[in-house]
């Protein structure tokens, strides 16, 4: 971990490299900072909140998580930074990655002059059907 940490150009701090252990070691997720929080807890990492957030938006200044904001007061980091799509599941309030596929998007507008597009995130929220 702490090589992934300094590739990224950042100091590997014990808590950056705690935090980072915790959140690459399962494999491409979906998880908030108050999740990581409890994680950290649960595992006996010594760290705030607040910690925990400048951490994550360190990762992501450095590339290695993809922030996506699916509800105005959460947001969601992605350990998987390539381009694709996500389910998000209303009621449980999950994300899950759409497998790569026919999405395309059409007519996208031209970004402002000096301005280029990061990337586009398409979001289907999801919800239990309705009886009919």
């Amino acid at each position: 971990m702490e090589t992934r940490v300094r590739e990224a150009g950042l100091r590997p701090t014990r808590q950056r490299l705690s935090l980072a252990s915790l959140l690459f070691a399962k494999g491409d997720r979906h998880l908030t900072a108050e999740e990581l929080h409890e994680e950290a807890q649960g595992a006996n990492v010594a760290v705030s909140l607040a910690t925990v957030y400048n951490t994550l938006h360190q990762f992501t200044e450095a590339g290695m998580l993809r922030i996506l904001a699916v509800e105005g007061a959460r947001t969601y980091f992605d350990t998987n930074t390539s381009d694709h799509h996500h389910f998000f599941y209303e009621g449980d309030n999950t994300v899950q990655d759409i497998a790569s596929g026919p999405v395309s998007v059409v007519n996208v507008p031209e970004p402002p002059e000096g301005m280029e597009i990061a990337n586009i995130d398409i979001v289907i929220r999801l919800r239990p059907k309705r009886p009919a």
